[in-house]
Formats: C-alpha cells, sequence, structure tokens
C-alpha cells in the first residue's frame, strides 16, 4: 500500500489539530472562570441564599427549642 499523503501534509494537519485543541481549551477554561466566578454568584443570589439560610436557621431553633422545653 503506498502513502497518499506526504509526511509534510500530514504534520500540517496535526499542527492545525493541536492549535484547535488548544484553542477549544482556552475558550473552555475562560468560560468556566466567568460561570465559576465566587464574587458574581455572591452578589447575584445573596438575597436568595440569606432568605433561606434565615429560614434554616428559624426551623432549627425552633426544633431545637421545642426539644428543651417539652414537658
Amino acid at each position: 500500500m503506498t502513502n497518499l499523503l506526504p509526511i509534510e501534509v500530514l504534520e500540517t494537519h496535526a499542527a492545525d489539530q493541536r492549535r484547535q485543541l488548544h484553542n477549544d481549551v482556552a475558550e473552555l477554561k475562560s468560560t468556566l472562570r466567568e460561570r465559576l466566578d465566587a464574587k458574581k454568584m455572591a452578589r447575584q443570589y445573596l438575597w436568595p441564599v440569606a432568605g433561606a439560610v434565615a429560614l434554616v436557621s428559624l426551623l432549627l431553633g425552633y426544633g431545637v427549642a421545642g426539644i428543651f422545653t417539652r414537658d
């Protein structure tokens, strides 16, 4: 069987694929960094999280107080 593509063409294709993979990984990293930004998430979800924590704390406090005040 004869090789239909010269080595230079194969090397060029491999280099293009490596460059494309590198670009895709860099884009994925930047997208993940933006989506998982802790400060941005804290600003965006501060009040809903604070409300949920307050509700859980209220229920937990009521439950613990009920345990100690039952006769």
